[in-house]
């Protein structure tokens, strides 16, 4: 029987602290789905990613100590860390459940960078009733949202409910029932609920509730600032390019992500960051 090794590390770092904490388990074979399952449930972490070897890439599952998850960004940075560790600075080719990736890694002298290739994006308004329901959850209403950022399902590998706030202040103080979150997110098909707020037209805070995975928050969050970047492009909003997510701040572990975001509407995105190792 194959011995199952689980490497942790901590994913769009800032410097030493911070960054968001995923499993990676690299094998000659996939493990079963049962097992898995066991082992995320074991590590703990928000999101444990499985990746063996096919072809010229990589065949890859993720899981949350609840459920398998279609795609997450942070746990895939972290995979591109512990495949540029074993085999080299380079891209991975990186085979999903619903589609193709890739992930890059590189050595520098802070240590190791990291940046994926989303899935393509797509993005759709927030229905009224979903909306009044998530504002509810959250103890807001109408007054804390800001209008240049409408409520929206966004997508890049899975949906993502937006909720852009008109103050820092009230996403600091962001707070909920965690069975009453993951019953929401079942409910309407979310992996996340994403709430941000825009400090400048390239600089966003962000608190990602992600209760269906079994975990109140997430520090940093690859699948939502991509999903993010894309609905941003879709809004037209000013100055695109690159923008620059902090996370994690509000919960004692501050994260970094940046996203580059080409013109073409509806086409992948790149996330990076830093990487350590746990």
């Amino acid at each position: 029987m194959e011995t199952i090794t689980v490497q942790r590390f901590a994913a769009f770092s800032e410097g030493e602290e911070g960054g968001n904490p995923a499993g990676v388990v690299v094998a000659e074979h996939m493990p079963t789905a049962d097992d898995m399952q066991r082992i995320a449930r074991d590590v703990g972490y928000s999101e444990t990613v499985f990746a063996a070897p096919v072809g010229e890439g990589w065949r890859v599952r993720y899981f949350a100590p609840e459920v398998e998850v279609a795609f997450c960004g942070h746990a895939t940075i972290a995979l591109g860390a512990a495949l540029t560790r074993a085999h080299g600075d380079g891209r991975f080719p990186l085979m999903l459940n619903d589609g193709a990736i890739e992930v890059s890694g590189e050595t520098t002298d802070k240590g190791l960078s990291v940046a994926l290739k989303s899935p393509s994006t797509t993005s759709r308004p927030a229905k009224a009733e979903m909306l009044a329901s998530a504002l509810a959850l959250f103890g807001m209403d109408h007054r804390d949202l800001d209008l240049a950022l409408p409520p929206a399902i966004a997508n890049a590998g899975n949906d993502h409910l937006i909720l852009g706030l008109s103050e820092r202040g009230a996403l600091a103080a962001m707070e909920y029932d965690l069975d009453d979150g993951a019953a929401f997110m079942k409910a309407h098909g979310l992996t996340t609920i994403n709430l941000v707020h825009a400090q400048t037209p390239q600089q966003f805070h962000s608190r990602n509730a992600f209760a269906i995975g079994g975990v109140l928050e997430d520090p940093a969050t690859g699948a939502a600032a991509a999903a993010l970047a894309g609905y941003l492009r879709d809004l037209s909003w000013p100055h695109l390019g690159q923008i620059e997510i902090l996370q994690g701040v509000d919960m004692g572990a501050p994260s970094r992500l940046l996203v580059e975001i080409p013109a073409e509407l509806g086409s992948p995105v790149y996330v990076s960051g830093d990487v350590r190792e746990l």
